[in-house]
Order: structure tokens, then C-alpha cells, then sequence
């Protein structure tokens, strides 16, 4: 994402979602606990726009996202979403799907390390948004259900039938998408839906944890992995070792390499330094 900004001045409050910085560490809380944290058109637009503004901004190294009470996300709200929609015509539902496919492209192109922190029910675009995640860390409460078919839609949405065969593989990508059953924590690992779980109630700790990790490591070196990850899942391998090489090139006149090795010289740990430094 572009770090240039136009007139827009930073945003003071976000209306939809609870968020805190500290030490490079974005903490969002999606914040509805009422209602399983159920997403509104505010709270998709509220994360499309948020994610973009820090990745201009280039003071976070990592984020957690979490979900207040119970769960982590039920997904869209029955009445706020679904029940609107019904009245909206092709345009405006164009407009609206195009929205929530927006927030899973800024997950995946920010320049940080994204953790989602899941517990109880990731379900419909919920699970979606854990999907996205570059991390999943759950307890022994998460359950995930990619529910789309079972309110007559389509499983593919908002970049699943692209992301989930290229997590847990094709097979199993097409049982969860079709079918909508509930996936629990212990198969969720096994299939590698879930990079860590966690003892229960611990999931957000540890992400937050995992974050500061992140945070104190090379910013830049880990922006460009996300980015490569990203970018080579659809090349061919002359094409992405061409790829490694020009970013390897790039970073090798960087600061954090010459960082290294001076640290080993002197036998210290690294100081790395961030993009925006």
C-alpha cells in the first residue's frame, strides 16, 4: 500500500471497532459482543479503512485482531446485512460485496504481520477474516464454519475458494466451502487451518505475544516475505526465484542486513530498525 497521503487527516476514533497501538503493536477488537460481534457495512468499512491508514502511517509492525465476549465473529449481522441487502439492486450489491472482498485484500497486502486471536465461534465472513490472517492462533473453543452455501450463496466469498485450498488444500477446501459444518479447534490444527493452539483463554495472549515477536524483528524483512508469499502463490518458479532475487538484492543494501552483521561481529543482538525510521 502507498505510504502517500492526500488531504484525509488521521482518523481520531473509529466508530465500529476498538483499536490500541503499543510498542509497534496494533491490538483491533471487533467490539459487538452482544451479537457474537456480527459485522455491519460500518464495521467492514471501519477495518478496510483502519488497515490502510496504518500501512500508509508505517508505525505498526504487527496486528492482533480479536473479538470481544463469547466468540470472535459470526459473521455478517442477519438483520444489518443480510436482511438489507435483499432490498439492494445489482449495483449496490456489487458496491457491497466488492467492500468485503476489499477488507480480505488489505489484510493480505498490508505490510505487517496480521495474528487473528480466535475464540468461540470464526463463522461465515468471520472465518473469512481469520482465513486472511498470517497467523491463526486459537483455543480449544474456536470453531470455524465457512457458511455461505447455507444461505443459498456461493462458498467462494470474498477471496475463500482462493485462500482456503491454498491453507488446508483443495479437498479439504472443498468439504468446508460446500458443506458449512463446523470445524473445531482439534481438526482445525490437524488440517492446518490454525498455526497455534492455545490452552483455553490463552489465544489472545499469545498472539499479543506473538505480535511483540514480530514487532522486535526486521519490519522490513517481514513485509517483503508477506508480500512475496502473497505475490508467488500464482507464479511460475523461474519467475518467483527472479522475484527472491531482486528483493534480496533490494535488501541486502538495507540497513537491517548490515545490521546483522555487525551484531554477530560484536557479538550483541540485532538492533533493527523499522520502515519508518
Amino acid at each position: 500500500m502507498s505510504p502517500f497521503t492526500g488531504s484525509a487527516p488521521h482518523t481520531s476514533a473509529w466508530r465500529h471497532l476498538r483499536l490500541s497501538v503499543e510498542d509497534g503493536v496494533a491490538t483491533v477488537t471487533l467490539d459487538r459482543s452482544d451479537r457474537l460481534n456480527a459485522l455491519t457495512f460500518g464495521a467492514y468499512a471501519d477495518l478496510r479503512d483502519l488497515l490502510a491508514e496504518l500501512s500508509r502511517e508505517k508505525a505498526v509492525r504487527a496486528l492482533v485482531l480479536g473479538g470481544a465476549g463469547r466468540g470472535f465473529c459470526s459473521g455478517g449481522d442477519v438483520d444489518e446485512i443480510i436482511g438489507a441487502t435483499l432490498s439492494m439492486d445489482t449495483e449496490q450489491l456489487l458496491d457491497f460485496n466488492r467492500m468485503t472482498g476489499q477488507v480480505v485484500r488489505a489484510i493480505r497486502e498490508c505490510p505487517f504481520p496480521v495474528i487473528a486471536a480466535v475464540h468461540g465461534i470464526a463463522a461465515g465472513a468471520g472465518a473469512v477474516l481469520a482465513l486472511a490472517a498470517d497467523f491463526r492462533v486459537a483455543d480449544p473453543t474456536a470453531r470455524f464454519a465457512f457458511l455461505f452455501t447455507r444461505v443459498g450463496l456461493s462458498g467462494g466469498d470474498m477471496g475463500a475458494a482462493y485462500l482456503l485450498p491454498r491453507v488446508v488444500g483443495l479437498g479439504h477446501a472443498t468439504r468446508l466451502l460446500m458443506l458449512g459444518d463446523q470445524v473445531r479447534a482439534q481438526e482445525a490444527e490437524r488440517i492446518g487451518l490454525i498455526s497455534e493452539l492455545t490452552e483455553e483463554g490463552h489465544a489472545s495472549a499469545r498472539a499479543v505475544e506473538l505480535a511483540h515477536r514480530l514487532a522486535e524483528g526486521p519490519a522490513l524483512a517481514h513485509a517483503q516475505t508477506k508480500a512475496l508469499l502473497g505475490a508467488e502463490l500464482d507464479m511460475p518458479l523461474a519467475a518467483s526465484v527472479e522475484l527472491d532475487a531482486a528483493t534480496q538484492a533490494l535488501l541486502m543494501h538495507g540497513p537491517d542486513y548490515a545490521e546483522f552483521h555487525a551484531a554477530f561481529t560484536e557479538k550483541r543482538p540485532p538492533r533493527w530498525r523499522g520502515p519508518a525510521e
